[in-house]
């Protein structure tokens, strides 16, 4: 009895840690709103600018908005991710380590508030997609799961090449480098599933690719936050 306490203990222990790591990176983007401000203001931009370069041919600009929504998402989302990479600097990875938090709370939490940011981003650039591109979404229901798969992949992905590029010493540029070519699987994902909602077909396979590769991810940031966390030490 005294071991399934301990147990539930800390399992409380660490989902609060988890909820007090996401809370503070949360309010950090709440003073600046670097996201709110710019980098979505930014991405706004380059989904009205596209159809000035390609014409204002509506069939096409139809057939393409979905890819092009998702392309805007990957690069402009990377701000987001650079944003955290910036703000945690040494001073703040020496108090999260001091207060005793776990490598793995400190992780899931960073991934937390990275993922509902990227979240807020693909929201706000959904009325201009809509209003620009007017592409055809029969199951648009689906889109509450597919953007929720998608932006805590980003989040998990921005948050190990964040871990990473800290702990070999090298600057937070290099993050874009290891978070493109990973970020493939999500961007084929989530275009495939956006084009099966338009043809009327069945997503479930593409589904199904989101959340493996969150998996993997999730997985492998968990397993690789101490090793990371001592190699920054």
């Amino acid at each position: 009895s005294a071991g399934r306490r301990d147990a539930g203990d800390g399992l409380v222990t660490f989902w609060r840690q988890v909820y007090e790591v996401a809370r503070k990176d949360l309010l950090v983007e709440s003073r600046t709103a670097e996201v709110a401000l710019m980098t979505a203001p930014f991405g706004a931009a380059a989904l009205i600018l596209i159809p000035l370069a390609i014409g204002t041919d509506a069939p096409l600009l139809s057939q393409l908005g979905p890819g092009l929504y998702w392309i805007v998402v990957l690069l402009f989302g990377m701000l987001v991710i650079l944003r955290k990479s910036a703000v945690d600097g040494q001073a703040q990875r020496d108090l999260v380590r001091l207060l005793g938090i776990e490598p793995a709370a400190a992780f899931a939490g960073a991934t937390a508030a990275t993922s509902a940011l990227v979240l807020f981003f693909e929201v706000a650039l959904g009325p201009i997609l809509i209003a620009l591109y007017n592409p055809e979404l029969r199951g648009w229901p689906w889109l509450f799961v597919i953007l929720p798969l998608v932006a805590i992949g980003m989040g998990l992905l921005g948050t190990i090449a964040s871990g990473v590029t800290t702990s070999i010493g090298t600057r937070t540029s290099l993050t874009p480098l290891l978070i493109v070519p990973l970020s493939l699987p999500l961007l084929m994902g989530a275009t495939q599933a956006l084009e099966g909602l338009r043809l009327g077909r069945g997503i479930v396979p593409w589904l199904i690719l989101l959340f493996a590769v969150d998996l993997a991810l999730a997985v492998s940031g968990v397993l690789a936050a101490r090793p990371l966390e001592e190699a920054v030490t």
